[in-house]
């Protein structure tokens, strides 16, 4: 992993099981699905819902601060916690956590490398207790707006064609074959993808056992495969972000591209917009 631009964003299983005790550090689960958690889970790890505790439960949004701070204040987490989150589907919504706290400012947050998926493939203990946790008094910082794309600014992108944009949702998805993935409820009125995205997959930047890919394989990947240019802001976006919270992860953190953005509106925003440009096919 030192490879990578920001390698110390990630740590490893093994890491892993030798802080499983340690003060200065919290384990997150983070899961699409949300029943895993309490089927079993990394010891002295906290369960985050995405649906119930990620999101404003009234507006689409994210949390406010306010609410940001009670979640961490809850979850035993101080200003200078380690918080170390995982989770199923190769971390699909543990970056989408991930890039919340670094949108609120925590200094030390990380993701364990393969996630829920190399944790039980290596047979490492699981246990369904949670544990007992003291509460602090959180302080999250003023939100930082360079890590998230709102739609005016995409639309920006689309008339200036100034910014990459990177689809990060699956081929017929970026086609409009299909709206969302079988089982999601989160949808749109209309299918295909934003004019000018290039469509880069989030599962192509992950190894069968959930890792992230090596960093030459990354760039390949991105840069010469995908002309994902490294000296433009880029904007990444998904279905409702948490997909291109990973591709945002694997772009700023592990290659180091300097400006990158979420769109957490994503396609459940640009889908519903009236009068929104849409593109559909395979793209170039």
């Amino acid at each position: 992993m030192a490879e990578y631009a920001h390698p110390e964003v990630l740590v490893s299983t093994e890491w892993v099981s030798q802080h499983l005790n340690d003060p200065k550090v919290r384990l997150v689960e983070v899961d699409v699905d949300t029943s895993q958690y309490d089927q079993g889970h990394v010891p002295n790890a906290v369960g985050w819902n995405w649906q119930s505790q990620l999101q404003d439960n009234v507006r689409r949004d994210l949390l406010s601060k306010a609410e940001l701070e009670k979640l961490l204040s809850g979850s035993g987490i101080a200003n200078d916690t380690t918080i170390v989150l995982y989770g199923d589907n190769n971390n699909w919504f543990a970056a989408y956590a991930f890039w919340q706290l670094k949108y609120f400012g925590h200094q030390d947050a990380r993701l364990m490398n393969g996630g829920r998926k190399k944790w039980m493939e290596e047979k490492r203990p699981l246990t369904t207790e949670s544990p007992k946790v003291s509460a602090t008094k959180y302080t999250a910082k003023a939100p930082d707006a360079g890590i998230r794309a709102l739609r005016p600014m995409v639309f920006d992108a689309v008339e200036k064609k100034h910014m990459n944009l990177v689809d990060v949702r699956s081929p017929d998805e970026f086609s409009g074959k299909v709206i969302a993935p079988p089982g999601m409820s989160e949808t749109a009125q209309r299918g295909g993808h934003i004019p000018g995205a290039t469509s880069v997959p989030w599962s192509k930047a992950v190894n069968d056992d959930g890792t992230f890919k090596s960093l030459n394989d990354l760039k390949k990947l991105y840069e010469q495969d995908s002309d994902v240019q490294k000296d433009r802001e880029t904007i990444a976006y998904c279905r409702i972000g948490e997909r291109s919270s990973h591709t945002w992860f694997v772009l700023k953190y592990l290659l180091g591209y300097d400006k990158v953005r979420n769109y957490d509106g994503s396609w459940t925003e640009w889908g519903n917009l009236v009068d929104a440009p849409i593109e559909k096919g395979a793209g170039a």
